[in-house]
């Protein structure tokens, strides 16, 4: 770093000393001389009494790393469909078509089936991981489809939980989805991948799975603007 030195007085008193950002006093008990071969202030050291101007020595950037909480994430999503809960629900409870049409999901198959309950086999790719996890499912038809994922090596918690209840009055073709999702990474490093997670994978969940409706079971049924609702929390 360079040496930079000003002299506010070239007799005796207080010569001001610049280390980069660095300010300092340097009071002289003799004449400052100049010394023209070098370009530079002169006086005798021995003689110098030297203090830091404590206001003006700066203090380190912080520097921020990777936060050491692993917080949960959570998101929920509520909206008017233009589909029953019936088909919204049957969409929803068949895991095996998720890799068709769920966002970066890779594989999903399922290995266990009995009444009300079903366990799948899952695997989910965005960038820069991939994970493959068991889910265990719950359902009550046509009302609720729960899945918790019971040995993912990227999560430590992953849970998703789907809820349908009747839509508008005098719409029998329409819903109220409820969709929420809470999920927390086993790695303080892999945390970091929160932010690429809900923004590939959560946020786009619930137009996934009505887009997958539309495909089933045609258009929607048109409502009215005003009838209309989305709502949105995430944390």
């Amino acid at each position: 770093m360079a040496l930079q030195l000003a002299a506010r007085r070239l007799s005796r008193g207080v010569l001001n000393v610049s280390f980069g950002s660095v300010r300092s006093k340097v009071r002289l008990d003799q004449p400052v001389r100049y010394l023209a071969a070098c370009g530079i202030l002169w006086t005798n050291p021995q003689r110098w009494t030297y203090y830091w101007d404590q206001r003006a020595t700066p203090t380190p950037p912080a520097r921020t790393f990777i936060s050491l909480a692993n917080k949960r994430k959570q998101y929920s999503e509520r909206r008017i469909m233009g589909y029953s809960m019936q088909e919204m629900y049957d969409v929803v409870a068949n895991v095996d078509d998720y890799k068709h049409f769920v966002p970066w999901c890779k594989k999903s198959e399922t290995i266990m089936k009995r009444a009300g309950h079903a366990k799948a086999q899952l695997e989910v790719g965005f960038p820069p991981v991939m994970e493959r996890y068991t889910s265990m499912i719950t359902n009550v038809r046509p009302h609720l489809v729960k899945a918790v994922c019971s040995d993912g090596k990227l999560f430590n918690h992953l849970e998703t939980i789907w809820r349908f209840s009747p839509g508008i009055p005098g719409y029998p073709r329409t819903c109220t989805v409820d969709f929420s999702i809470s999920f927390e990474f086993r790695s303080i490093l892999h945390s970091q991948l929160a932010t690429v997670f809900f923004d590939e994978v959560v946020k786009q969940m619930v137009a996934a799975f009505e887009s997958r409706a539309g495909k089933l079971y045609g258009p929607e049924t048109r409502i009215p603007r005003e009838l209309m609702f989305h709502e949105v929390h995430q944390t």
